[in-house]
């Protein structure tokens, strides 16, 4: 009898443990961190592209520019460079599309990392590699007085990006009389040290097809300096032109760039020279 009531008593207690468990958790509250719910970028769509026809396009040239996130009116691209509740920065957006929602795809730039034509996707493994990467450091084993080695992994944050190259079509299209603007890929800048750490300029991690980013883009806000009830989203920065960049590119017949004949201040120059060829050629068309 009494082996009987040693065995019950355990099972009883255990039984009430279960039996407060879901009420233990039922009284977690559930908060808003704000004074309404946010709903609008989140189930936000995309406005489509125009439609057009080759017919139509009477002039077209292809540019390519870069934008640099330390400049002040890129920040809301750059920052936040941790994760908060209602933002994150863009390389972090597009880490989440790559790594956990498989939403877009990751193209090689190639060995010499000038490849900008969407030709092979990477793989996840591949993806994986490059967010990751193994260190290997020696230190003294404090019990030994030995020097063993120490693998660790480091990951790439979003505050080593620093630029973004941007591949854009400039489209006059007869048909509508306008002058579009089509970007056509994006890509994240790394920075390429030395062996004595100084930074000797940037390369792309990976291009992104825009036209498949542009639904991922369109559901993350951005920040806006003014107002918090009239943040944008990604898409709409892009969409609206809202960043400061510089030519680096554009089409020639020796399909190089602005580098590999001007440099310094000479290079910026000459990007700047593009930038009001462009908009001298669409303001001449109306000029009567």
């Amino acid at each position: 009898m009494r082996n009987l009531k040693g065995l019950l008593m355990p099972l009883a207690a255990l039984a009430m443990a279960f039996c407060a468990a879901p009420a233990a958790e039922a009284q977690v509250p559930t908060v808003l961190d704000g004074a309404y719910i946010k709903e609008h970028t989140r189930t936000q769509r995309v406005v489509p592209y125009t439609h057009i026809r080759e017919a139509d396009v009477m002039w077209a040239r292809r540019v390519w520019r870069t934008i640099d996130l330390r400049e002040k009116l890129n920040h809301p691209l750059y920052f936040p460079t941790e994760p908060i509740n209602d933002r994150k920065s863009l390389f972090d957006v597009i880490r989440q599309g790559l790594m956990v929602d498989g939403s877009i795809t990751a193209y090689d730039p190639g060995p010499l990392l000038t490849d900008d034509e969407f030709r092979k996707p990477l793989l996840r493994q591949q993806l994986e590699d490059m967010f990751t990467r193994m260190d290997t450091q020696y230190t003294e084993d404090l019990t030994t007085g030995d020097m063993m080695m120490v693998v660790q992994p480091i990951n790439l944050e979003s505050r080593d990006i620093k630029m973004y190259r941007l591949k854009e079509d400039w489209i006059f299209d007869k048909q509508r009389s306008t002058m579009d603007i089509r970007i056509i890929g994006i890509a994240p800048m790394k920075e390429i040290r030395g062996e004595d750490g100084e930074v000797r300029g940037y390369a792309p991690l990976f291009w992104l097809y825009y036209p498949e980013c542009r639904y991922v883009f369109a559901n993350w806000d951005v920040y806006n300096r003014e107002n918090d009830a009239e943040r944008r989203s990604f898409e709409s920065i892009f969409w609206k032109r809202q960043f400061s960049s510089y030519i680096t590119k554009w089409s020639n017949v020796y399909d190089r760039q602005i580098n590999q004949y001007k440099t310094g201040l000479d290079a910026l120059l000459e990007g700047e020279e593009i930038k009001q060829a462009l908009f001298e050629f669409e303001h001449d068309l109306w000029n009567f």
